[in-house]
């Protein structure tokens, strides 16, 4: 049986798990053995990943596009014999190719939207290569099912939407063989990616919440790639990813891309908070760009809501039955001022929450009965569920409680079209929309408003020339839990669980003035204008260019197993530490200094007994037994602790309090390195630091015989490290005029007299037991 903790997930990276049922032999993915100690080059016959410094300047730059859908629609032919294809002209990812570079080539990788018959296969990806670049990848049934339907719309969808998973019947449980197809999904989208990629050349672009851990599967094959990562829904707060069982995996996979989108700054604050906090990296903000160093990499994070195709919409707009579909939409309305809303048919959109507040505003308003009407547009779902059905059930309700409580002849307040609508359709009732109220409770985007605002807009030519020339206006009701809110200072911004705000604001909407309703229109629209898809896609691509110019540059070495998998980038002047060279020095010499750590080195950081073991004591009994060794334990903990620890050592000298205090041996004296030392600072810095160990829970001092330390380890992360910014600028402050030096450093700040320096310092190692041998 297999095991659940998966402390090895090579086999689950590999796609061979017993779950999936039998399949074709596969190959597994080539296993990196990692060693403790000196990282080295790799030889050219042992990378995996290009085998030159420099970039080919031969081959053309390529953008590889990986979705979960390509942007092509299939259909069967009359004759039941094959398939047509055409473009998706709504998808984003053909859309976004306006901001790419002209002669730059783009090929898509995803899957079809239909079933292909497995005989089939072959045929059609040739036709989607030659015809559209398109390389479809074929999800087997029972992956496909568990892998969409399955882990991304049942877990992944719902707590990114800050649904939590509270009971079997509300959410479901955690089930872990669809993370299994997941993963698989993943790989088989990487192997189509491998198939038609120039490592050396191509920039690959990967979408959305579907591919999370496809970084790990192309950077394990391709150490340089350049790849970026753009996430389309909201990135939960800590709180709420955290209780996902592979939250590692999933983080250090979107690691391995170079730079990672999200829409708005809260999304992209939220991963960076669970970076910090389930892994232990802070980014860092320079010259206007965040980034987070993850061994050696800069992994860039980039905040830019996407946009809209102005040249899409403005065609619409130049259509003949649009123009005419308008003019029928005036007769059917004349006389009413029209509230619209266009939502997907899912449980975040608050769809049942905006038809409430159309309820409370026409009883809080009655002057509105007769005269206002809610059209609302709804999508057809994209899931499925019972949640998705009490929901619909509960709208459906709604409208037709509404309509027979409110209703007359000739006037229906709520209006509910549940079926498909076109572009041209949509953009019909925009136009005649005196606002349009979006009250999702979480959506990634949502470029409902900005297709509006357009809309409303015009195109010259589309209208009569009096209707043309007249002043444009718009009207928007936004929840300020969607993406777009951030970049519409003029709408009026609404929590939409608060039913009788959202009315009020409704109510604000269409009976604002007319001057007021065209300066927020204008201010709209001149963002919407400059800010399209084509503004979002060339910014994004710039920065992964910026982000990825240094990749031929840097030597990678790619460690660890499974989703563990990352590329250590190391600087074009690193040499190999050559061990054989170390044990031949160290043999040759007369005279040795070894110098040990303490914690990090000698002992885990983590560990929660400090003392030595056994093992390291007769380690380093054994290497001070060698007359011609020195050995030194150096270290920032008091002189009691390590002499006590270490008795066993006779031969062993301490350097304790970072050499303030030091003996050559057991039988020795301890020496004050640091007399006539000044302490009447202790007097001014302990009641600071104790005011914040009040204050910050998991914190404690430790008080030394030369300095005092304030650690925050043990406390929450954020808060922690906030408090120690401000304890150091307290103490530097208070500690002004004193002969003491404050530094901070991980996970506490210390107070030390001035003019003591660690002498030793330059010759402690910080990351494995290290020898430095002098020559004889």
């Amino acid at each position: 049986m297999m095991s659940k903790s998966y402390t090895n997930l090579l086999d689950l990276a590999s796609g061979n798990f017993p779950a999936m049922g039998p399949s074709r032999e596969k190959k597994r993915l080539p296993r990196v053995m990692t060693v403790p100690g000196v990282i080295s080059e790799l030889d050219d016959d042992q990378a995996n990943s290009v085998s030159s410094d420099v970039p080919s300047s031969v081959a053309q730059d390529r953008v590889i596009i990986v979705a979960n859908q390509l942007p092509v629609k299939a259909k069967r032919r009359p004759d039941n014999k094959g398939w047509s294809f055409s473009w998706d002209e709504d998808s984003l990812l053909l859309q976004l190719k306006d901001g790419l570079p002209e002669d730059m080539e783009v090929i898509y990788v995803g899957s079809l939207k239909v079933d292909v018959d497995l005989s089939e296969q072959d045929d059609v990806s040739q036709l989607l290569l030659d015809r559209f670049k398109c390389v479809p990848a074929f999800l087997p049934p029972d992956i496909l099912t568990k892998f969409y339907h399955g882990f991304c719309k049942q877990h992944l969808w719902p707590l990114f939407h800050y649904m939590l998973p509270f009971s079997a019947t509300h959410g479901g449980r955690f089930d872990r063989s669809l993370w299994e197809a997941y993963v698989s999904a993943n790989k088989i989208f990487s192997q189509r990616v491998i198939e038609v990629i120039n490592p050396e050349d191509d920039y690959v672009w990967i979408h959305d919440y579907h591919l999370m851990v496809l970084p790990t599967f192309l950077r394990r094959r391709f150490t340089r790639l350049r790849m970026g990562f753009f996430l389309h829904s909201p990135f939960p707060s800590s709180e709420i990813y955290r209780t996902l069982p592979v939250r590692e995996e999933i983080l250090k996979a979107l690691l391995n891309a170079d730079l990672i989108g999200f829409h708005t700054f809260d999304y992209a604050r939220h991963f960076l908070s669970c970076c910090s906090r389930m892994l232990g990296l802070e980014y860092q903000s320079k010259r206007g760009y965040i980034g987070l160093e993850y061994y050696g990499r800069t992994v860039g994070i980039k905040i830019m809501p996407v946009g809209i195709h102005m040249g899409q919409i403005e065609s619409v707009l130049r259509l003949a039955d649009k123009d005419w579909r308008v003019q029928e939409l005036k007769q059917q309305f004349e006389g009413k001022t029209v509230l619209l809303g266009v939502d997907d048919m899912d449980i975040f959109k608050g769809v049942d929450l905006k038809l409430l507040a159309m309820e409370h505003l026409l009883k809080q308003h009655p002057k509105w009965q007769g005269r206002a009407v809610l059209v609302q547009i709804a999508n057809p779902a994209r899931g499925r569920g019972k949640d998705l059905e009490e929901i619909q059930a509960e709208i459906h309700a709604t409208c037709k409680r509404i309509n027979e409580t409110f209703g007359r002849p000739g006037y229906e307040p709520v209006v509910f079209i549940d079926k498909p609508v076109t572009l041209s359709e949509r953009a019909a009732y925009y136009t005649i929309a005196e606002c349009v109220v979006v009250t999702a409770v979480r959506d990634g985007m949502n470029l409902t408003p900005y297709e509006y605002i357009v809309c409303r807009q015009g195109v010259s030519g589309s209208e009569s020339s009096s209707e043309s020339s007249a002043p444009k206006k718009s009207m928007l009701v936004v929840s300020e839990f969607i993406g777009c809110s951030p970049s519409l200072s003029g709408a009026i911004r609404v929590n939409p669980w608060n039913i009788e705000a959202t009315a009020e604001a409704m109510h604000e909407a269409i009976q604002m003035n007319e001057a007021e309703k065209q300066l927020r229109h204008e201010k709209h629209y001149r963002y919407v204008s400059t800010h399209d898809v084509a503004y979002w896609a060339r910014s994004f691509f710039q920065d992964m260019e910026r982000t990825c110019k240094d990749h031929f540059k840097r030597r990678c070495w790619g460690i660890g197993l499974s989703f563990g998998f990352r590329v250590v980038a190391l600087d074009p002047n690193f040499r190999k530490l050559s061990i054989d060279a170390i044990v031949s020095a160290y043999l040759r010499s007369k005279s040795r200094a070894i110098l040990f750590d303490y914690d990090g080195t000698v002992m885990p950081q983590t560990s929660i007994n400090k003392a030595p073991s056994q093992a390291v004591i007769s380690i380093i009994n054994t290497l001070c037994n060698d007359a011609r060794n020195t050995v030194f334990v150096v270290s920032g903990r008091g002189r009691d602790s390590l002499g006590k620890w270490f008795s066993p050592c006779k031969k062993l000298g301490i350097a304790a309090e970072h050499g303030y205090f030091m003996r050559w041996s057991a039988d020795e004296e301890w020496q004050n390195c640091g007399q006539s030392v000044d302490f009447g600072w202790i007097q001014i810095a302990e009641p600071v630091m104790k005011l914040y160990t009040e204050s910050t829970d998991g914190s404690y001092i430790e008080i030394k015989e030369s300095a005092l330390v304030w650690h925050h380890r043990d406390a929450d992360p954020g808060f922690g490290s906030s408090q120690a910014k401000e304890l150091l600028d307290h103490l530097e402050s208070v500690l002004a005029n004193e002969p003491a030096a404050v530094k901070s450093g991980q996970f506490i700040v210390e107070v030390k007299p001035q003019s003591f320096t660690m002498h030793l310092s330059v010759l402690v190692i910080n990351y494995y037991f290290c020898v430095i041998s002098s020559p004889f």
